[in-house]
């Protein structure tokens, strides 16, 4: 009888013991153990708040009046009967945290009810004061504006009109406005069916096509086969192009099928054309030749010289004139460099890209002094180009003398900032998308001495890409090693040596790759400060002998130097031992960047390096290689350290 009494005892004290440690596992799972209590109360408050729980809202804000994120617990009860929440007290808040993210969450809030509600002089005056206007609340300032016989409001709205994507339904009735006063005329909704069929949006087509004259429509069967089977659909259709309809139809199939390849896209081409107007003619060799000055194909530039060439050409877009420029770089044409370069936007041809490439192909074609002209003020700028343009003049970079360093007094006083103790309010609760948004909002009209001493302020707490994108906004002042930090050197030192690998290139790459965030994982699974891919991690790991790996293990700050060092080497030594290519292939894959060489000549670097097709990695190994000189220089390594384009280099043919 005893044995039972204490069987059952020992049964329900294990039975307790259980359940604490499981309730324990719960509310740890549910709060990070190392918060303090506010802090627990605040997550806490924004569960309550989610999950439509005013009680416990109301109860956790009570505790939270001295807090940093006080003002988001205060948005949290406001937001949750913004219905019912008289105007005067809205008011009061938005006076009260004003210049603040949460001011302006919570006006964007407020419009959206005012809008739908029909009180358009409470909307204008609130509209007014938003920082950032989107399109939703654009399309509903314009309800207003058009009904008040604004007909300035009429020509702006139009302007929204050219887009591939879908609107909010806020513009809606703005857009039917438009098309009843045949402002939006039926050639602007072709002009949309366009460029949504190019985008590849076919749903956004067929809705447009609902507002154009039934017998003058996209026909949806047509439309469908076009995208299921392309070449099938001109095959079968090439002698019955008659219609506005059937020409867009056409095309589409056309580019769909360019999308894959260009010959088959070259021949259903030359057996349609005739049926096409000039316009359409110049249209489509306009994208011939783009995709194919993406592919590297010779034959490009001749097409986009066609494309300009017919009866009444298509304008080109900047994207399509940029390859005009790339293909005319891969064939070292710089007369046809210089007029695609002129034949850009005003905006695109100040871009600094376009400006270092107009200064070579002036240089090129014997006008030296229009050349040293762009090159003089481009080499101001502390970006690719700029550095570009400083070594084509002859200037050694001197990037460390330029610091300026802010004082600890400027530190401390950047740190009590309300908006900076939100931001590292919200890291320490590991909200990072919180952190980041309140932390651009922050430092948006910040001069360069503010921007560098809340760079100082990011560093100091290990915030490294908010460090390094906030010091590389100032224009004026500027302190290269917040620009360029250098953490963990003391594990990537001993690493390097084994590998005999450039310390400068290595802070460059994971600079670029990482901003030094230890646990960050990509979208497409890489993961640590070298953002290794899975099998990438486990193939390098079976070459260094780590037995029992686990992936687990990637995010660890000296495997992952280990690993993605030796990878890097790896690469650079079965790529010609040029810093460009293995960079090119860290980001794409090897393949890619063996494919990408010309076929038939070498090629200087930096043009290797502006006709890569991707524009992430084209993107990519410019930053890589600019960092690296950058980071050379800040790391005070000797004057032998190798130029930009010197890391360039000249690229072998196949």
């Amino acid at each position: 009888m005893f044995s039972l009494y204490l069987y059952a005892m020992i049964k329900f004290l294990t039975n307790i013991i259980f359940l604490f440690y499981a309730c324990t596992l719960a509310a740890s799972q549910a709060i990070p153990s190392n918060l303090s209590g506010l802090d627990s109360d605040f997550i806490a408050a924004r569960k309550a708040f989610q999950q439509g729980n005013a009680t416990q809202l109301a109860d956790y804000a009570k505790r939270l009046n001295h807090h940093a994120l006080a003002p988001y617990v205060e948005y949290y009860q406001l937001r949750m009967y913004l219905r019912s929440t008289s105007i005067e007290t809205i008011q009061a808040f938005l006076a009260r945290h004003e210049n603040s993210l949460v001011a302006e969450r919570l006006r964007i809030d407020w419009l959206r009810l005012l809008a739908n509600n029909q009180q358009w002089n409470l909307f204008e005056n609130e509209f007014e004061k938003l920082a950032n206007k989107d399109s939703e609340l654009l399309c509903y300032a314009y309800q207003h504006r058009v009904k008040t016989h604004d007909n300035n409001a009429l020509n702006e709205a139009r302007l929204l009109w050219f887009t591939a994507n879908s609107m909010p339904d806020s513009c809606t009735p703005v857009f039917n406005t438009l098309i009843s006063r045949k402002i939006i005329t039926v050639e602007d909704m072709w002009a949309r069916i366009r460029l949504a069929l190019e985008a590849g949006q076919t749903g956004m087509a067929r809705y447009i096509s609902r507002s154009i004259p039934v017998d003058e429509a996209l026909n949806i069967d047509e439309l469908n086969a076009a995208a299921q089977n392309p070449l099938y659909y001109l095959k079968t259709r090439q002698g019955k192009i008659k219609t506005r309809a059937d020409r867009e139809i056409a095309l589409f199939a056309l580019l769909r099928l360019l999308s894959n390849d260009t010959n088959p896209a070259l021949v259903k081409w030359l057996e349609i054309k005739d049926k096409l107007s000039d316009s359409d003619q110049s249209y489509f060799l306009g994208r011939l030749g783009y995709r194919a000055a993406m592919r590297h194909d010779s034959r490009a530039l001749g097409w986009f010289q066609a494309a300009q060439n017919t009866k009444n050409p298509h304008p080109l877009t900047d994207t399509l004139l940029a390859w005009q420029v790339r293909a005319a770089l891969r064939l070292e044409r710089w007369d046809s460099v210089l007029d695609s370069i002129h034949r850009m936007s005003a905006t695109e041809q100040a871009d600094s890209t376009w400006q270092y490439w107009k200064a070579r192909a002036l240089k090129k074609t014997g006008n030296v002094s229009g050349a040293n002209s762009i090159l003089i003020s481009l080499s101001k700028e502390h970006n690719y180009y700029g550095q570009l343009a400083k070594e084509e003049l002859g200037t050694i970079l001197t990037a460390a003398k330029e610091s300026t360093p802010v004082s600890k007094e400027e530190v401390i006083a950047m740190e009590k900032m309300p908006g900076v103790q939100r931001t590292l309010a919200f890291y320490r609760l590991d909200l990072r998308t919180e952190a980041y948004r309140e932390w651009v909002w922050t430092i948006r009209n910040f001069n360069d001495r503010q921007l560098l001493a809340a760079a100082e302020v990011a560093r100091q707490h290990g915030h490294y890409d908010r460090a390094i994108n906030t010091a590389n906004r100032t224009i004026q002042q500027h302190d290269f090693r917040l620009r360029f930090p250098t953490p963990h050197r003391e594990t990537l030192q001993p690493i390097l040596k084994e590998q005999a690998i450039d310390e400068a290139w290595v802070y460059g790459l994971i600079r670029q790759e990482s901003r030094f965030l230890t646990d960050v994982t990509s979208s497409a699974g890489a993961k640590g400060l070298m953002q290794l891919m899975p099998d990438t991690a486990k193939w390098v790991a079976r070459q260094l002998g780590i037995v029992n790996f686990q992936q687990n293990l990637v995010t660890q700050i000296d495997i992952n130097l280990k690993l993605g060092t030796y990878y890097l080497k790896h690469v650079l030594s079965t790529l010609d031992n040029q810093p460009l290519l293995a960079s090119a292939a860290y980001n794409a894959g090897p393949g890619r960047a063996k494919r990408w060489r010309d076929n038939d000549k070498n090629l200087e670097g930096a043009i290797y390096a502006e006709t890569i097709p991707f524009s992430e990695t084209r993107d990519y190994v410019k930053k890589v290689l600019k960092n690296s000189v950058y980071y050379a220089n800040v790391l005070e390594h000797d004057h032998t350290a190798p130029t930009l384009k010197d890391r360039l280099g000249v690229v072998s043919k196949k």
